[in-house]
């Protein structure tokens, strides 16, 4: 696992969220080396990955649960 996947391995969505903000704010203020910006996108994409996990886990557990109403529904 890289560094930055290191750093975001643990962090909920709403935490991942907030500092992929931050990134995309800073790659848009612009001013940052070609090294700097590299960094701050493989930061963001990183960032990215883990509010995609944590959303298709939701995902997930929303089907699971309208899966478990229908066939409540069904066997009724």
């Amino acid at each position: 696992m890289s560094e930055a996947g290191s750093e975001t391995a643990g962090l909920g969505y709403e935490q991942a969220r907030d500092r992929l903000v931050e990134v995309v704010k800073e790659l848009e203020a612009g001013g940052l080396s070609l090294e700097q910006s590299l960094a701050l996108w493989e930061k963001g994409e990183e960032l990215a990955k883990v509010c995609e996990r944590h959303l298709e886990g939701a995902r997930e557990r929303i089907e699971a649960a309208l899966a478990s109403v229908e066939n409540d529904d069904d066997a009724q």
